[in-house]
């Protein structure tokens, strides 16, 4: 959840730093550091709040010269797990004797009795957090070498970890290792660059290396060598980023997220883009790695997803079900490799995440593979963990998404399982004549996007009659609940309005004594089955003086008459209406967010990678 860099090379080591850190802000953070060499010894700067706040606090405490002639650092932004954000809280973390300098993400869960132990050696600590304990450990058995001494105290520690790690005795080189964290490693002219996202590295290079679990690299200016935590060692390939530093860009808009909701229809074309089989009516996902006789052996299909991944697993369950008959079910992440799940070799099970890193459904992963299920990833970064772990799958291609809150990977991963489904489908009892009229459609997907994005500033003006709201619903039907879930959670994450979705049938079960005068209702009434029941549900809470806002299908003036206010969605498959649908509700989202004043792009207490449990 946090950011780690790097830098050792030649240029000025804290600039390179703190330009990472910014590129990493998006990540969701609390307080900032860094840590360089100089003249034999670890200069320290930290600060709590914003990477902003530690660049003004270093260049008041840090004479100009430091920065032109340090070229060996590491940095970070903390997201608060043990302790709260303070300066003392924050990375880098010292050892005992002030010469080892520690950054690291993740959870060291014995870090108790290691404090414990080392204290009862003479070991005096200054923050609450696990990460110092694991700094002074390896300062405790360091013994000139820091390679050796980081190997050793990871030999000592339970838990998730990325590091990074530098010594005033040994100038030039980073040690850096990964379990459940992710390093990434760039690779250019005379510089070496350490960082947890890709996006740190950009600017420099694009040549990079994915360090697997259990690696430990010795990085210089002139390259990196790996080998795991009993010191043999691997080969890891050298990738090329499929993204530049433009398109980590704002571009103009005025948030990341008004931008990445404006790409959709670029995002959706990549994720479609040689994907449908028009001739066949079906979908050709070479990344599955499957034969159509491997698929008609499937019995089930399970996913997996947390927060947004879960709701565009939800489509995803009807889909599945709908157009390949065959039993469906999506399974919060987190729970599942703790409740001893019923899996078998005839499940399919698809974890879905737009990093490709979040711990539960990277752990979630392992448990599949443990039961010997047949398992694929859905990701959009490319070389992520689970994407590779799973070793097939498919890809986003939705481009970097900065903007803590979700929005063109939600919809490409919809998109996605449609085409998954439908593949699955024409393996089953779905005719070619059905699968060429979905197909079509999918392919229809980022024009209807189009056209729902022109609704942009007509949206805004709606928004102006909601932001003043503390409480909002959300209700669908169907294919649309998923989406009422999604709404919600997109307008209670950037707006802090308190939003609940909910299946519109549930209101009658104990919502419904939540609503008096002007109580905000988002109804889902696109024209799809289950429509009539919702405008009835809508009807309810008109008699209890709330006000509705409807997204109904364009043209539908008897849903229409139903509500306060409509926004209108185009015509289409009823499973395809649930991703303009979604990008409706996001311009909705965003618009009562930034009429409210809220950090868009950044959202207090969230992350965009959730990298622990």
């Amino acid at each position: 959840m946090c950011g780690i860099v790097g830098y050792i090379g030649k240029s000025s080591a804290p600039s390179v730093l703190i330009n990472g850190l910014r590129r990493l802000e998006y990540r969701g953070y609390d307080s900032a550091g860094l840590a360089i060499l100089e003249d034999g010894s670890v200069v320290v700067s930290k600060s709590p709040g914003k990477v902003a706040s530690l660049h003004d606090k270093a260049r008041e405490e840090w004479p100009e010269e430091r920065f032109g002639s340090a070229h060996v650092g590491i940095a970070h932004t903390r997201w608060a797990t043990h302790g709260p954000p303070t300066e003392a809280n924050a990375h880098p973390h010292l050892d005992q004797s002030g010469d080892v300098a520690l950054v690291h993400n993740g959870i060291i869960e014995n870090y108790r009795p290691l404090r414990s132990r080392l204290e009862a050696k003479g070991h005096h600590f200054y923050s609450d957090t696990d990460t110092e304990v694991l700094s002074h450990l390896i300062g405790d058995v360091y013994s000139g070498d820091l390679f050796q001494a980081v190997c050793d105290a990871l030999s000592q520690v339970e838990g998730t970890f990325g590091i990074a790690a530098i010594s005033s005795k040994e100038p030039g080189r980073i040690i850096t290792a990964r379990r459940g964290s992710p390093i990434v490693i760039g690779v250019g002219d005379g510089e070496t660059i350490v960082a947890s996202d890709a996006s740190a590295i950009i600017s420099h290079t694009r040549q990079v290396i994915y360090l697997e679990d259990n690696d430990i690299a010795v990085v210089t200016a002139e390259g990196v060598e790996i080998k795991d935590l009993n010191q043999v060692p691997v080969t890891r390939e050298l990738a090329e980023l499929g993204f530049d530093a433009e398109a980590a860009e704002k571009g103009g808009f005025e948030h990341f997220m008004l931008k990445e909701i404006h790409e959709q229809p670029d995002s959706l074309r990549n994720a479609i883009r040689g994907r449908l089989d028009f001739n066949l009516g079906s979908s050709v996902l070479s990344g599955m790695g499957t034969s159509a006789r491997d698929l008609a052996e499937i019995q089930r299909v399970v996913l997996l997803g947390c927060g947004t991944s879960l709701h565009a697993g939800l489509v995803g369950e009807y889909a599945f079900e709908d157009l390949a008959d065959i039993h469906a079910e999506v399974q919060q992440a987190a729970e599942f490799r703790y409740r001893n799940p019923l899996i078998s070799r005839s499940d399919l099970v698809v974890a879905i995440s737009q990093s490709g890193e979040t711990a539960d459904t990277l752990a979630a992963v392992r448990e599949a593979n443990q039961k010997g299920a047949f398992v694929m990833g859905l990701c959009n970064v490319v070389g992520s963990t689970i994407a590779r772990e799973t070793g097939r799958g498919v890809y986003l291609h939705a481009g970097p998404e900065i903007s803590v809150a979700s929005t063109k990977a939600f919809t490409c991963q919809v998109a996605v399982l449609l085409m998954m489904a439908l593949k699955l489908g024409r393996g089953r009892r779905f005719s070619r004549d059905e699968g060429m009229r979905l197909a079509q459609e999918i392919d229809a997907i980022p024009q209807l996007v189009e056209r729902t994005i022109e609704q942009n500033d007509r949206i805004a003006a709606l928004a102006e009659r909601y932001a003043a709201s503390e409480h909002a619903f959300f209700i669908g039907r169907g294919y649309l609940f998923p989406v009422a879930l999604e709404g919600a959670l997109k307008l209670k994450e950037i707006s802090y309005i308190h939003a609940e979705g909910y299946h519109a049938a549930e209101l009658k079960h104990g919502p419904i004594a939540l609503l008096e005068e002007g109580t905000p209702i988002i109804a889902l009434a696109n024209d799809i089955p289950g429509k009539d029941k919702t405008l009835g549900n809508v009807e309810e809470c008109r008699a209890r003086g709330a006000r509705i806002l409807g997204v109904v299908t364009e043209g539908d003036k008897e849903a229409a008459e139903f509500m306060d206010d409509v926004i209108e969605v185009p015509a289409c498959h009823p499973l395809v209406s649930t991703i303009p649908s979604a990008v409706a509700l996001q311009l909705f989202a965003y618009h009562v967010a930034r009429i409210r004043a809220c950090e868009i792009d950044q959202p207090r207490n969230l992350a965009k990678s959730v990298t622990v449990e």
